[in-house]
C-alpha cells in the first residue's frame, strides 16, 4: 500500500469517463480503500466530471486534472478544471420529496456527490476554472492519529 498522491490530466469527453473511474478506482485501492467502500467515492467522482463535461465544457473535451490523496484514515479527491466558473456547492438540494413529474430537471448529480461524500469544497482556480475538493472519512485503513503525506496545499 502507497501513501502518496496519484494525479491524473486528461482532456475528455463523457467517453472518457471509463478512463477516470478506472483511475479513481486503482488510485483508492492502491492507498488502501476498499473497493466496496471505494466505490461511494468512484460515484461522487463520475456525478461530478459528467458535470463538468456536459454543463462546464457543453458536451466538448475539455482538461480536467485529478488528485487522489491519502489524508490520515481519509480519501481526499481534488478536481479540476477551466470551465467557466461555478460553485456547486451554492445548489439548493433538489425536491425528493416531490413526485418525479413535479421536480425540476437536473442537480442530481450534486446531490449524488454530496450523499456519498463528507465534504464537498468548491473555490475558484487561479487564472479561471473551478477546483472541487471531496472527501471521504474512514475510507483509507489506517488508524486516525497514523499521518501521511498526500495533499497539501
Amino acid at each position: 500500500m502507497s501513501t502518496h498522491a496519484r494525479t491524473l490530466s486528461i482532456t475528455t469527453d463523457l467517453h472518457g469517463l471509463d478512463d477516470v473511474r478506472g483511475f479513481v478506482e486503482r488510485a483508492a485501492i492502491e492507498l488502501g480503500a476498499d473497493p466496496e467502500r471505494a466505490t461511494d467515492m468512484l460515484v461522487a467522482v463520475n456525478e461530478l466530471v459528467t458535470n463538468i463535461v456536459v454543463h462546464g465544457y457543453g458536451g466538448r473535451p475539455g482538461p480536467i486534472d485529478l488528485l487522489i490523496a491519502p489524508l490520515g484514515a481519509d480519501l481526499l479527491v481534488r478536481l479540476g478544471d477551466r470551465a467557466p466558473r461555478f460553485d456547486p456547492t451554492r445548489v439548493p438540494a433538489p425536491r425528493t420529496d416531490l413526485p418525479l413529474e413535479l421536480r425540476p430537471p437536473g442537480g442530481m448529480g450534486i446531490h449524488l456527490a454530496r450523499h456519498f461524500t463528507d465534504e464537498l469544497r468548491y473555490r475558484p482556480r487561479d487564472g479561471g476554472g473551478n477546483e472541487l475538493t471531496l472527501v471521504k472519512r474512514g475510507l483509507l485503513g489506517s488508524s486516525p492519529g497514523e499521518e501521511r503525506d498526500g495533499a497539501d496545499g
